[in-house]
């Protein structure tokens, strides 16, 4: 045993001879804890990336998980490992966007720690916000068996609301309900004034502004008296708690120990104000999302929410998952490549753990027909090569650039199915603006007159019936455009209406217009329906790009009957029939890049990448949104992503969330990637012009891809 050295004092022969000792030190260590023992083998079962995420400690994270990374994954095992920690489950809130994303996570945790997952508080914002206003609502002036008001029932709400003013829609373009619904539900989510986005979105409906005030608050007075929260409701009042009620809003801070945001790059700025305020005492709030795949504006989205979060947490710890599961080396270099050029994002690169593949295909062609043809042939091909149709899809920037396509594939009978809407022809706007042309072709076409007379203010069912019996008996339209009919308008306005669609039908009579059935269409457009669709829809300007694409297609014939037989015999429904190898349902998938986003498929065709197109020109108008930096030296974290920025309020471009969109379309293919784009197109006069590729082409290295020409026999 080693001497010990000492600190006693001791006088004489005894002190003495101590100071002749040799001395060695000895240090007591503190027993080392025994390793934490977890049922879940994590180092196994994640990469490093995940495994740091599921580990770390506690305080504010941002978790920028990439493409294919395995977001989901560790989000699961996050969860686990907290309650293998001890934390209590019902301390914990985990918010996804979609209640289905919540029930598959809490079942795999269930899975993995054996626990009743019923006691985590997992779900979307607006369930969540339900399950807690449920306990909290006399606080805002609500019962607790409050009703929640579906789309249907919300519309109705809002009509009645208008109907009550006195706001007489039918005889001006005033917004139907589900539009001022979509208005609304807007400025609550984006806490946006309704000057500006009437102004910027809206500005034919200026001149109602005072009136939609009046009936928004119409609407939640009527809300208010019987009871009822609408889907936003759940949210604005949830937060009216966190601001106006402190004791309640106290209690909702301490209730919940862990806050765990899935998708975080879509929510809105009430979203976000929500996550910020639940997690202002505890600080235990870990957001995961891509900033590279914000991609949702148009519905309320805010990029900003992302991309300041460090600085609204300074203390924040930034994690990157960038392994990716999904592509081969080869797009994923495309990829990175693409997004590189953004300015404003948490810089990443993505890893493949998939071997290499083919390079991705930039195949140029002639017009929007040729192009439908390529794809129709190679999809064709790589059904030959042994590809499930099923594994197949063709991505667009808008549901119109889809129009060529559905055509050339019906005729191929490649059956399809589309995620982004309906099929183009059985649109209502389709189906409206064709009702005329039929009219014109076949004025005993009864569906087509009454379809047409029911778009006008003051006719419903039972007018268009009377008009129709007036003038079913001779040559219907003679009869009509002439009055001849001799018949009483049945409640007043009906006669403004009918000299309306005469207006329209007297022109589409002509032989010239007969011979042109794309100025047809356009002159139904113009001359009324761009107007009925923008009161009517919701999306309004979609449905006109729409119609301006069939007007572009119908371009092809010189005769309107010859254009409504082409569409008639294009059975859309023909593709369906056919039998093909594999599963009977089995059908590619044409979807937009919006609706695609969380898919995948094994061999994906870009199409209608020219600039204008894809990026859209309308997006490249509006800014991508504003970061406002804080005087404080929180505005450090933004200086990690822009170390040249001195401003205080910098305007993200447009253009940036249309390379997201690109960067998005691009990482839903796993082995096979073409990028499509028309070198021509024709313009509202007839005449071809020449398309530019898509600046997120144009900026793609060489070496990132391959390019094809095509040839014919």
């Amino acid at each position: 045993m080693p001497p010990l050295s000492f600190r006693r004092q001791y006088s004489g022969g005894m002190a003495a001879a101590l100071q002749m000792t040799k001395v060695r030190r000895y240090t007591l260590k503190t027993p080392a804890k025994p390793a934490k023992q977890y049922r879940v083998q994590y180092s196994e079962e994640l990469n490093s990336e995940q495994l740091e995420v599921v580990m770390a400690g506690d305080g504010p994270m941002l978790v920028i998980a990439g493409a294919g990374s395995g977001k989901t994954r560790t989000l699961t095992y996050r969860v686990s490992r907290l309650i293998e920690d001890g934390v209590d489950p019902s301390q914990i809130l985990l918010l996804t966007f979609t209640n289905k994303a919540a029930r598959e996570m809490l079942s795999r945790v269930e899975q993995l720690v054996t626990i009743d997952t019923r006691r985590i508080w997992g779900g979307t914002f607006h369930s969540v916000g339900n399950r807690l206003l449920r306990q909290y609502a006399d606080a805002i002036g609500y019962r607790s068996n409050f009703s929640i008001l579906d789309d249907e029932d919300a519309k109705e709400t809002m009509d009645s609301a208008i109907s009550s003013l006195g706001i007489k829609t039918l005889e001006k373009r005033f917004p139907k309900g589900d539009v001022l619904l979509d208005i609304y539900s807007y400025l609550i989510n984006t806490r946006t004034p309704l000057e500006l986005h009437l102004e910027e979105n809206f500005p034919h409906f200026a001149i109602y502004k005072e009136e939609m005030i009046s009936v928004f608050r119409r609407y939640k007075d009527r809300k208010r008296e019987a009871n009822a929260m609408d889907f936003d409701d759940l949210l604005i009042n949830w937060k009216l708690l966190l601001d106006d009620h402190p004791d309640i809003a106290e209690a909702l801070k301490r209730r919940f120990r862990y806050l765990l945001v899935d998708e975080y790059q879509d929510t809105n700025k009430l979203q976000a104000e929500i996550v910020d305020g639940m997690a202002a005492l505890r600080r235990n709030v870990m957001v995961v999302g891509d900033d590279a795949q914000s991609i949702y504006s148009f519905r309320g989205a805010s990029f900003e929410n992302i991309i300041t979060f460090p600085m609204r947490f300074p203390d924040a710890v930034i994690y990157k998952l960038e392994t990716n599961y999904r592509s081969t080396p080869q797009i994923l270099q495309l990829a990175n490549s693409a997004i590189v050029h953004n300015r404003f994002q948490f810089q990443k690169e993505l890893r493949a753990v998939r071997g290499d593949g083919p390079e991705p295909a930039v195949v140029g062609v002639d017009d929007v027909f040729e192009q439908a043809s390529f794809v129709a042939q190679r999809i064709l091909e790589l059904r030959d090569e042994g590809e499930k149709l099923s594994e197949i899809a063709v991505l667009y920037r808008s549901h119109y650039q889809s129009l060529e396509l559905q055509m050339e594939l019906t005729r191929r009978l490649i059956p399809y199915e589309i995620r982004s809407g309906v099929r183009f022809f059985e649109q209502a706007h389709i189906k409206d603006v064709m009702a005329y042309l039929k009219i014109m072709i076949n004025p005993r076409d009864e569906l087509s007159w009454k379809r047409v007379l029911k778009l006008y203010p003051k006719i419903g069912e039972k007018t268009a019936a009377d008009v129709w019996s007036q003038i079913s008996s001779g040559d219907p339209l003679h009869q009509f455009l002439s009055g001849a009919a001799g018949f009483s308008p049945p409640a007043r306005g009906v006669a403004a209406s009918l000299d309306s669609l005469r207006s329209v039908l007297r022109p589409l009579n002509s032989e010239g217009m007969r011979r042109n059935p794309s100025e047809s269409i356009r002159l139904v457009v113009e001359k009324g329906y761009a107007d009925y669709a923008r009161s009517r829809f919701p999306n309004a300007q979609a449905r006109l790009d729409d119609l301006e694409q069939l007007s572009q297609y119908a371009l092809r014939y010189d005769d309107v009957n010859a254009f409504l037989e082409e569409v008639a015999l294009a059975n859309p429904l023909a593709g369906e029939d056919v039998a093909v190898v594999g599963p009977e349902d089995e059908k590619i998938v044409l979807s937009s890049v919006h609706q695609a986003k969380g898919l995948e498929w094994r061999a994906v065709f870009v199409i209608w990448l020219a600039d204008g197109r894809f990026p859209s020109q309308r997006a490249l108008r509006v800014p991508g949104g504003i970061i406002r930096v804080p005087e404080t030296a929180v505005a450090e974290a933004l200086a990690v992503m822009l170390p040249d920025t001195t401003e205080k309020e910098i305007i993200i471009p447009g253009e940036e969330e249309e390379r997201r969109l690109f960067y998005v379309a691009v990482t839903r293919a796993k082995q096979e990637l073409y990028l499509v784009f028309p070198v021509m197109a024709r313009d509202r006069g007839g005449m071809d012009v020449l398309m530019e590729p898509s600046r997120f082409v144009r900026e793609l290295p060489p070496d990132s891809y391959e390019k094809w020409v095509i040839g014919s026999e």
